[in-house]
């Protein structure tokens, strides 16, 4: 709770919009499922013949299916939504990786650096050599 009070009204209020979603979703689906568990039990005695019972059950069944459907694709569109939200608000973890990133090249630059400055004595050393094997020959 602390860090949701950390986070601006807007998106704070996001958040909430996310929550609200995701309950109206989720209670629309065991809402409609519980109907169609009801719609499921066979009744005696009814006003209306059994075929006609039958088709309304069946029609009903198809309705509430396809708001189960509705309510689940709502769901994945609510779950790409907190993807990109975390992607988009999460500043401290993608700061956090930054650093990491930075700190490891910082560590392979002194490792070239390290590596750059041996090779440089040792061609430094090796043309020193080269100049005094130049300067004492006769064929200078």
């Amino acid at each position: 709770m602390a860090q949701q009070r950390a986070l601006p009204q807007s998106k704070e209020t996001l958040l909430q919009s996310y929550n609200k979603r995701l309950k109206d979703d989720v209670k629309s689906i065991m809402d409609n499922f519980t109907e169609i568990i009801k719609t499921a039990k066979i009744e005696d005695e009814t006003q209306v013949s059994r075929a006609t019972q039958g088709e309304q059950d069946n029609y009903e069944m198809h309705v509430r299916a396809a708001n189960i459907v509705r309510a689940g694709e709502s769901l994945m569109k609510l779950v790409s939504d907190l993807k990109q939200f975390l992607i988009l608000n999460d500043f401290p973890s993608v700061n956090e990786a930054i650093d990491q990133r930075n700190q490891q090249l910082r560590a392979l630059q002194e490792e070239c650096d390290r590596k750059l400055i041996a090779l440089r004595d040792e061609i430094s050393i090796d043309l020193y050599e080269l100049e005094e094997e130049y300067y004492s020959s006769r064929y200078r």
